[in-house]
């Protein structure tokens, strides 16, 4: 498979980048018992969040694991992405990064709130799933301008340092990038992905009711 470094010196330095969109259909089936384990596990961890942090961390909202694993499923069983590498941007407690293991991915989550991380690191080993998750921002340094629109959203924090010197990888060096915005804070996700992202990575998100897009970053 294509690394990011390949990607990259494909093109010419100062060539324009777009996202497209790329067709995902994930199909439903009965979950294996590893993943619908996973998932019981991670909804009664998700009960107990609600009792004692919900109040505060407000910005915490889980996707739609079922789905998204899914999909995940089909991006490996149709060889979409490029290499292994798959990061999540806010992993919460860490389910996605997990399902994305379990599908054969090299998973990492990046997640700012300290909490969050350790339900994400303890739920991870009680099912064996070799992943990795760094505390701190996934806004790499000096890409810090292309989330001041956001405002204050708590997701998009940087008041963190970012967590790619922990994780010992580049922005750049990931295949897949998963990410649950806001909505109407979609355009900040793609802005930032368009900037650090390696041509040809792909990017799926997760839209609630809308459901998910995956986009890949080509040379215009």
């Amino acid at each position: 498979m294509a690394t990011a470094e390949a990607n990259q010196a494909s093109y010419p330095a100062g060539a324009v980048m777009r996202l497209v969109e790329v067709e995902l259909e994930p199909r439903a089936a009965e979950l294996p018992a590893d993943v619908a384990a996973l998932l019981a596990d991670a909804q009664r961890e998700l009960q107990r969040f609600d009792a004692d942090f919900h109040a505060a961390i407000p910005a915490f909202v889980p996707s739609d694991f079922e789905l998204t694993y899914q999909a995940l499923a089909e991006i490996q069983s149709r060889q979409l992405a490029t290499g292994r590498r798959f990061v999540e941007w806010g992993s919460g407690i860490g389910v996605v990064t997990c399902l994305a293991a379990m599908v054969g991915f090299d998973a990492v989550g990046i997640e700012v709130e300290p909490p969050l991380v350790a339900i994400a690191r303890a739920l991870a080993a009680r099912h064996d799933i070799a992943v990795e998750f760094a505390c701190g921002s996934y806004v790499p340094n000096g890409a810090e301008p292309v989330v001041d629109t956001a405002g204050d959203v708590t997701w998009l924090r940087t008041d963190r340092p970012s967590s790619y010197a922990e994780l010992k990888l580049e922005p750049e060096d990931f295949d897949l990038v998963f990410a649950f915005p806001w909505p109407g804070e979609e355009q900040v996700i793609y802005d930032l992905f368009q900037k650090t992202a390696a041509v040809g990575t792909l990017l799926l998100t997760y839209h609630s009711q809308d459901g998910l897009r995956l986009h890949r970053k080509v040379r215009r």
